[in-house]
C-alpha cells in the first residue's frame, strides 16, 4: 500500500477515529487525535527502511501512541467541569485588592460630602441612615417637625448623590 496521505485519510480515518472512541475517548477528543494521527504521520513519515510497510498498522499504532499520551496527560493534570455554584463555593470571600481600594475611595468621598453639610442636615441623615433611627425619634430629637427632618435628610440625599453619585 502507498503512502498517499489523503488516500490513507479517506480510507482509515473513520476506523481510526472508531478505534479511540473504543479506547474511552469523547467524539471531540476522537476526532482532535485522529486528525494528529495524520499530522504525526505528515510531520514525520515512516522511514523507508524501518518495518513500517504496512501503512494501516502505522497509523493505528501513531494513533495509540497519541491516546496514550493524552490519558497521561489527563491525569498529570485533571480536568473537571464545575458549575457556577461549585466555583462560588472554592472561591475566597475576601474582597479583591481593587475591590478594598475602591471601596475606601468610596467611603472617603462620602465622608467629604458628609462633612461639607450644615451640621443639622447631616446629623439628621447620619441618626436615621446610619443610626438607624426612626423619623419620629430623629424629630423628637432634634426638636423639628417631621416634614422639616424629612426636608433634611432628603437635602442630605440630593447632595451625596451630587458629590458622590449613585451608592
Amino acid at each position: 500500500m502507498s503512502w498517499d496521505l489523503q488516500h490513507l485519510f479517506a480510507s482509515y480515518a473513520r476506523d481510526i477515529n472508531r478505534f479511540l472512541r473504543r479506547r474511552g475517548h469523547s467524539l471531540e477528543t476522537a476526532e482532535d487525535l485522529t486528525q494528529d494521527t495524520f499530522v504525526r504521520v505528515l510531520a514525520t513519515p515512516p522511514s523507508e527502511t524501518g518495518l513500517n510497510h504496512n501503512p494501516r498498522a502505522y497509523l493505528y499504532q501513531v494513533s495509540r501512541n497519541l491516546s496514550i499520551n493524552h490519558h497521561r496527560r489527563e491525569n498529570i493534570v485533571p480536568f473537571t467541569d464545575l458549575s457556577t455554584d461549585e466555583i462560588a463555593k472554592v472561591a475566597d470571600p475576601a474582597p479583591s485588592p481593587e475591590r478594598i481600594v475602591y471601596s475606601r475611595q468610596c467611603l472617603m468621598q462620602t465622608q467629604r460630602a458628609l462633612s461639607e453639610l450644615p451640621e443639622r442636615t447631616r446629623l439628621a441623615f447620619e441618626m436615621h441612615r446610619i443610626g438607624d433611627r426612626t423619623i419620629a425619634e430623629v424629630t423628637r430629637e432634634l426638636g423639628l417637625s417631621n416634614a422639616r427632618t424629612w426636608g433634611l435628610i432628603h437635602e442630605a440625599y440630593r447632595h451625596l448623590l451630587k458629590q458622590v453619585g449613585d451608592f
